[in-house]
């Protein structure tokens, strides 16, 4: 990984372009530190890079191992121009807090950054928000930058004589560290099948048994393939159609991390999805905990048209020339929801500040994403001239 990331760094925006294309390539990997490429193009103000990374699906509130966002870097570093890109596109919890409680405006206040100081005031960061060692932006703040903030968050309606005391929300699951490089540097077939640890059956169908486990302290769904009698072909051929489902440079495809043909069943190894699949979301099978209430997922439209858009995206990208899909079969039972980690955690409005209450309802009603699920591709050999659940499938 040190290769792009040294082309992040200089702003090579063709290699790191060509880097993306490669569909082994995830764009949401990170380091040794979990500094993902996105952490790296804000730190060193590469904006170009920025836009392209965030383009190809690269997760805003993605953190290092100190907790830091793309945001604390760009403020701590002074990147004016990334700031305004990350703010004026993407609206997020301008206030959300490291390792240390200190957030964007922390860090912009304790360099003397005073322009980007301003901008993230605007844009709803606290100047009283303290730290988990009871500091404030303005109190960190020097003297001169002191005496021009205070004014304008006083101007903006922020009561400045209330300290707004830290709060560890690490706990409700508001950040998502940029994804172990490690893991997903592994060859689909090297891995161990006893290093995945089962914890459990999800799904029992026709043509596959679906159960959630572990690899690393990673949550994985392992699902074994139905097959009388798993010949000597069968592997060979499963083996040869794998490579490309290994699709990790769109944020709409779910890809298959590993394979597993030593054992008896013929399995596939992909990441977790808590909310399950979208036709679970649709009809009321998936519970969420909100505020220690337990409820339904709720589909908007905001949301469903959210839903067709990510699956259209997905589609017009699996009938690109250059890969070769052939067999999968598009329907609500084939896509999976995830989260959009950019708008996860910033539907508190104490943590949003005044100005931006107004989006809260517009961001939750869009905050879950699709993704088509590379395991339930078709394999040849696998269920031939058999087709279930066609009243859920696309009319193509």
């Amino acid at each position: 990984m040190e290769t792009i990331i040294a082309h992040v760094r200089e702003g090579n925006l063709q290699e790191v372009r060509l880097w993306l294309d490669d569909i082994g390539n995830d764009v949401n990997q990170g380091d040794e530190h979990r500094f993902s490429l996105l952490h790296w193009a804000a730190r060193e103000g590469k904006l170009p890079v920025v836009d392209l990374l965030v383009m190809r699906g690269a997760r805003l509130n993605a953190t290092n191992m100190g907790d830091d966002t793309a945001l604390h870097l760009a403020a701590s570093h002074g990147h004016i121009d990334v700031v305004h890109f990350l703010l004026n596109c993407h609206r997020f919890n301008v206030d959300m807090p490291n390792e240390h409680g200190n957030t964007p405006l922390h860090y912009a206040c304790f360099w003397n950054h005073l322009e980007i100081s301003e901008y993230l005031i605007k844009n709803g960061a606290c100047l009283m928000q303290e730290n988990k060692y009871g500091e404030t932006p303005l109190e960190i703040a020097r003297p001169r930058a002191a005496t021009l903030l205070a004014p304008l968050a006083e101007a903006l309606g922020h009561d400045l004589s209330h300290r707004r005391p830290f709060r560890d929300t690490s706990w409700i699951g508001t950040k998502t560290r940029a994804r172990d490089a490690t893991l997903y540097k592994l060859d689909g077939e090297s891995w161990d099948p006893r290093d995945v640890e089962l914890t459990g059956a999800l799904a029992d169908g026709h043509g596959a048994e679906v159960l959630k486990g572990s690899f690393r302290r990673c949550p994985v769904v392992v699902k074994m393939l139905k097959l009388r009698n798993c010949t000597v072909r069968q592997a060979r051929d499963f083996k040869e159609e794998f490579p490309r489902l290994r699709i990790f440079n769109h944020p709409n495809i779910l890809p298959v991390l590993a394979i597993f043909t030593a054992t008896p069943r013929l399995c596939l190894v992909s990441d977790y999805m808590q909310y399950g699949s979208l036709f679970d979301v649709l009809h009321q099978r998936v519970d969420t905990v909100t505020d220690g209430n337990v409820g339904a997922v709720e589909v908007s439209q905001r949301q469903a048209m959210r839903f067709a858009v990510d699956i259209a995206k997905a589609m017009e990208f699996l009938h690109s020339p250059e890969l070769k899909v052939p067999n999968f079969r598009l329907n609500s039972k084939h896509v999976m929801v995830d989260e959009d980690i950019a708008k996860v955690g910033i539907f508190d409005p104490e943590l949003m500040g005044r100005e931006a209450t107004s989006d809260m309802q517009a961001l939750r009603d869009e905050y879950l994403i699709a993704r088509l699920d590379m395991a339930d591709y078709k394999f040849s050999f696998h269920e031939k001239a058999r087709e279930y659940n066609p009243a859920w499938m696309s009319p193509e």
